[in-house]
C-alpha cells in the first residue's frame, strides 16, 4: 500500500491534470455525468457577422431544468454558463463542477434553475472552420459570439433576460461584453478569470505566438492541410501548458526534473490529439477586438468578478481590477490567494473557491 505522502502526491497529480484539461480544451471523456442535460442544435438563419458576411450558423447547446415564467410569460430562472477558449459546454458536466452546482440545494439546483450550456461559434458542436469552410469561415470575434448567444436564448429558449450569466476565461470576457453591450439583459453577472481591457501585452503575445507557430508550420499549407500540422500544434500545446500553469501545485506534484519532463511530454501528447489547427487559429484570434474598457460605466447589472493570484494569463499585479471597480456601478472584485490547492487560470472552474460568492450574488439579486 502506498504511503500517505505517496497517495497525496498521486491525488495532486490527478487534480492538476484535471484542472489543466478543462483550462482550454476539454476531452469529451471528461464530461461523464448523471445530470439530466439534453443536447440540442439550433440554426441561426442568415446570421450577420461583423465582417459583413452572412450565413446560417449552427449553435449546439445543452439544457437542464424547467423554465419558470412570470405573469407576462418571461423566463425568470435561466442561468447561462459560458466556456473558455477552445472549450465547450460539456466541460461544465465534469463532476467537480456539476456536483457542486446542480445538486439539490446547490446554487443552480436543477429543480429551480434552467441551466443553459452553449458551445460558442467556432467551438464544440457549433459551426466552425473544421466543418468544411476552413480559412474561408467568417472571421468571428467576441461580439459575434455574444450576438449568437443572445439569438440562441431568444429564438430557441424564449429567454430575453437571463437570471445570471457566468463565464470562465473567454466566457468571463463574454460576460463583460454582455454587461457593456446589453446592460439591461442579464440580471446578474459573474465573470471568472479575465480582465475587462483590451488583450495586449503578454496576454496578446502568447496568443499570437500560438497562432504564428501554427501558420509557420509548412504542413499547415495555408489552412488546406490533409493532416494536422504536428509541429505547429506541438508549439500550441506547449504554450497552453505554460499559460495554464499553477506554479506551487505543479512544484508539489512534480518535484524532480524527471517527473516534470515526463508530465510535460504526456500533456503535450494528450492536448494534440484534440486539436484542429484552423479551429485553434480562429479561437485564439477571436479576442482581437475585445475591449469593454471604455464602456464600463454602462455595466449596471450586479456583478461579482473573481480572478486568482496564480493566473499567468491575468497577472495579479496589473492595475486594472482596482481601476475598473471604481468605474463599475455595482461590482465586487475578489482575488483568490495562491496556494498549493489553487489551479492557476483553471481556478475558474473550481467552485469550492468561489461558491460562497456565487450564493451571495444570487441572494442579493433575488426578485
Amino acid at each position: 500500500m502506498p504511503s500517505l505522502p505517496q497517495r497525496e502526491g498521486r491525488l495532486s497529480i490527478i487534480r492538476i491534470a484535471l484542472a489543466l484539461a478543462v483550462l482550454f480544451f476539454t476531452p469529451a471523456a471528461m464530461a461523464q455525468t448523471a445530470w439530466p442535460f439534453v443536447e440540442r442544435d439550433h440554426v441561426l438563419r442568415d446570421f450577420a457577422f461583423k465582417t459583413g458576411e452572412r450565413m446560417d450558423v449552427r449553435m449546439h447547446y445543452r439544457v437542464a431544468g424547467t423554465p419558470r415564467r412570470d405573469a407576462k410569460g418571461r423566463v425568470t430562472n435561466a442561468v447561462m454558463i459560458l466556456h473558455g477558449t477552445g472549450g465547450a459546454g460539456s466541460q461544465f458536466l465534469a463532476p467537480h463542477f456539476a456536483d457542486a452546482l446542480y445538486a439539490p440545494g446547490a446554487p443552480f439546483d436543477l429543480a429551480k434553475t434552467y441551466v443553459i450550456l452553449p458551445d460558442n461559434i467556432g467551438h464544440g458542436g457549433s459551426s466552425k472552420p473544421s466543418d468544411g469552410m476552413r480559412m474561408a469561415f467568417p472571421r468571428y470575434d467576441y461580439d459575434d459570439m455574444v450576438d449568437a448567444q443572445r439569438r440562441l436564448l431568444g429564438e430557441a429558449l424564449g429567454v430575453d433576460r437571463p437570471r445570471l450569466i457566468i463565464g470562465t476565461s473567454m466566457g468571463c470576457m463574454h460576460a463583460f461584453v454582455w454587461g457593456t453591450r446589453y446592460p439591461q439583459a442579464p440580471r446578474a453577472l459573474m465573470p471568472l478569470a479575465c480582465m475587462p481591457v483590451e488583450i495586449a501585452g503578454l496576454n496578446r503575445m502568447w496568443r499570437q505566438l500560438l497562432i504564428d507557430g501554427i501558420k509557420a508550420d509548412p504542413a499547415w499549407a495555408g489552412g488546406d492541410y490533409s493532416a494536422q500540422p504536428q509541429a505547429g500544434l506541438r508549439n500550441a500545446a506547449s504554450l497552453l501548458i505554460v499559460a495554464g500553469a499553477a506554479p506551487l501545485a505543479l512544484q508539489r506534484a512534480y518535484p524532480t526534473r524527471e517527473a516534470a519532463e515526463q508530465a510535460a511530454a504526456e500533456r503535450v501528447a494528450n492536448y494534440m490529439r484534440g486539436f484542429d489547427a484552423n479551429d485553434m487559429i480562429y479561437q485564439f484570434d477571436s479576442s482581437r477586438t475585445y475591449n469593454p474598457w471604455p464602456l464600463l460605466e454602462r455595466m449596471t447589472a450586479p456583478t461579482v468578478w473573481i480572478n486568482s493570484a496564480d493566473d499567468f494569463i491575468n497577472p495579479r499585479n496589473l492595475p486594472f481590477p482596482a481601476q475598473a471597480i471604481e468605474r463599475l456601478p455595482d461590482a465586487r472584485f475578489k482575488l483568490v490567494p495562491e496556494t498549493e490547492e489553487t489551479f492557476g487560470h483553471g481556478t475558474h472552474t473550481r467552485p469550492d473557491f468561489w461558491i460562497d460568492d456565487l450564493r451571495e450574488l444570487l441572494a442579493r439579486t433575488e426578485g
